[in-house]
């Protein structure tokens, strides 16, 4: 965020200047430690039809969950990251402000450009917390998916190895149906989980219910995460 019209490792232009300039009145109204999750969600054409739909009524359901906790609403910021084609449809925001996106279904599966990306913005939102005084959580990045890259994705693996060495962030990868878990087990450092068919509601009720514990948490402590019960064993 130094300077206007930075490009991200996605080929996604922010305007930096308006940003560090909103995020200052931001930060001064609401100075606590923040828990940054980023979501990266596969809209390829392949999940046309029932998957999108209730990937669609998790969010909302998300929202909702995140919403009722007083504390959460404070701490908690939520951004998501489509692909298929690449593209942000929600820059961090606490829950008040966070709504969830429409989601259409449609092209390839551009996995590896959508993970740098998102990279990008969670090292991004880090520098303005830094700028601002702010302390946060480490973030969290959730990568879900039914399908495999169609881009080259090499890159994005080496990029989320090199961060979860350094703790910037815990990255997590969520397979859907015919999802190549093979490939997730090769991008991501622990091993993905294959969710229960379409079990979208119960994945995001348990991710802002661990959301939720983690910020009412101390920063350098978080706590474990509780058993999951939405993916296949």
């Amino acid at each position: 965020m130094k300077c206007a019209g930075v490009e991200t490792a996605g080929g996604i232009t922010h305007n930096s200047f308006m940003d560090q300039a909103f995020g200052a009145s931001e930060f001064a109204d609401n100075p606590e430690p923040r828990c940054p999750c980023l979501l990266l969600l596969d809209t390829s054409a392949s999940m046309d039809g029932p998957a999108i739909a209730e990937l669609a009524k998790g969010l909302a359901a998300f929202k909702h969950e995140l919403a009722l906790d007083a504390l959460a609403m404070k701490r908690v910021e939520v951004a998501i990251v489509s692909f298929g084609p690449v593209k942000v449809v929600a820059d961090f925001h606490t829950p008040d402000r966070f709504q969830p996106p429409p989601l259409a279904a449609a092209g390839d599966t551009p996995m590896g450009a959508a993970i740098l990306a998102g990279l990008e913005m969670v090292r991004q939102r880090k520098e303005a917390y830094r700028a601002n005084g702010i302390s946060y959580y480490r973030p969290w990045v959730f990568l879900i998916t039914d399908g495999t890259p169609t881009d080259a994705w090499d890159r994005a693996a080496e990029a989320v190895k090199a961060g979860e060495d350094v703790k910037s962030f815990s990255f997590f990868a969520v397979g859907v149906a015919e999802a190549d878990m093979g490939v997730l087990g090769k991008i991501a450092v622990r091993p993905p989980l294959k969710l229960d068919g379409l079990r979208f509601g119960d994945l995001f009720a348990w991710l802002s219910s661990s959301l939720s514990n983690l910020s009412r948490s101390s920063p350098s402590r978080p706590p474990p995460l509780a058993p999951t019960d939405w993916n296949y064993i």
